[in-house]
């Protein structure tokens, strides 16, 4: 057998891999706490199950519309001007089975030998990995932990050449939890104007998951960028809805055609029913949501507490997504190493930095989407497993 050479070129999602070895050894009786996956804990809110159930019962089992069902598109739009205070056509929104998928479509268009990429570094894996696959080189945007894990605007601008055909930005970030300030967006929104040939892909799947009254400023509040900015973003993490796969991108008028084409030659359409619930998550109660935003602060201040009391650990305080990223070079451990000794001796799943880029060396990513209880007693292993030394 003959495989393309590009399948070499991909990545993976670490978080994955340590899920399930953390559910063998669940199989073999080991007790296991998980602050590896990325995904809410909590449920599905009600009323958005109830939403699908309806919408199978009343018949909704065939193709639609690849773009997604104009009143989702509006839904998405109307939110768009509520939480974003922009007002967009819903002709250019592109309901698609997950936040990946315009991520994968926009580095597809702008993607392939002799062009360059701009990631975050350390960040979401498939970034890189699919712009590997593109035939592109990735070039990272170092995020540091005494920025905050944040970036600086005028080093940004430095690295862009005549061969960058796109910038990716993640605000408020996986796997960091940092959130770049409103200034050094404003900066580089300021500074693209001498770049004209380079898009912008901001992933603002996060958008609504932030801490201390920071705030979201998304790309959208630069007017100057709105012929070359798509926005990413969808339901998976603000509703608890990772399963439903239902993700949206905003797309410059003049790229809808391309991404629309994609859809039809990738996923025909997203699931009808699935469809009917998200406008029931865009419109419905978002109590549920502010529930989960104040349990996620809860356990968000105890593991930077807690963290912050190990011996060679330090934390800075996350202020979005659900995310703690600690620095952990104090204790003789590489990422990998703690990743793997957690897992096996302890219990505890999390990701080793590494999984997130180079410049993850020295850190590991413990996500926070688990209850109090767990995560007490998650760091209680993880202070006992450093008390017995390497």
């Amino acid at each position: 057998m003959t495989v393309s050479e590009k399948m070499f070129r991909l990545g993976t999602e670490t978080a994955f891999d340590v899920l399930a070895r953390a559910n063998a050894l669940a199989a073999e009786g080991m007790d296991i706490i998980n602050l590896g996956i990325g995904q809410p804990d909590f449920p599905t809110p009600n009323n958005i199950v109830e939403a699908g159930i309806k919408a199978l019962r009343d018949g909704h089992h065939g193709y639609t519309a690849a773009n997604g069902i104009p009143q989702l598109r509006s839904s998405v739009a109307a939110d768009i001007a509520k939480y974003r205070h922009v007002t967009v056509n819903p002709d250019n929104i592109i309901v698609v089975p997950g936040g990946k998928v315009t991520m994968a479509f926009a580095i597809e268009m702008f993607g392939e030998a002799g062009a360059e990429i701009m990631y975050p570094n350390p960040g979401f894996p498939i970034y890189e990995s699919m712009i590997r696959y593109s035939g592109a080189t990735p070039v990272p945007i170092r995020l540091i932990q005494e920025n905050g894990f944040s970036f600086d605007a005028e080093t940004v601008l430095g690295q862009i050449t005549d061969k960058t055909r796109l910038i990716i930005l993640n605000t408020p970030a996986n796997p960091t939890g940092g959130v770049v300030p409103a200034d050094q967006l404003q900066k580089l929104a300021e500074g693209l104007e001498n770049f004209p040939h380079v898009h912008i892909l901001s992933d603002e799947i996060y958008g609504r998951m932030t801490y201390d009254g920071e705030g979201h400023t998304s790309m959208l509040a630069f007017d100057n960028l709105k012929d070359r900015l798509i926005v990413l973003d969808g339901w998976s993490k603000t509703y608890a809805m990772t399963g439903w796969r239902m993700g949206w991108g905003l797309w410059p008028e003049a790229l809808v055609p391309h991404a629309q084409r994609l859809c039809v030659n990738y996923h025909s359409c997203v699931n009808a029913a699935a469809q009917y619930a998200g406008i029931e998550a865009l419109e419905g109660d978002q109590g549920p949501v502010d529930m989960m935003m104040a349990a996620f602060d809860e356990r968000r201040l105890i593991i930077h507490n807690r963290l912050n009391s190990l011996p060679g650990v330090s934390c800075v305080m996350p202020k979005g997504a659900f995310y703690a990223f600690p620095n952990i070079k104090g204790t003789g451990f590489t990422a990998k190493e703690l990743q793997d000794q957690l897992l096996s001796s302890q219990g505890v799943a999390a990701i080793a930095g590494t999984s997130f880029g180079a410049e993850g060396e020295g850190y590991i990513r413990f996500s926070y989407a688990n209850s109090v209880e767990n995560i007490e007693r998650a760091m209680d292993r993880f202070e006992q497993f450093l008390a017995q030394g390497k």
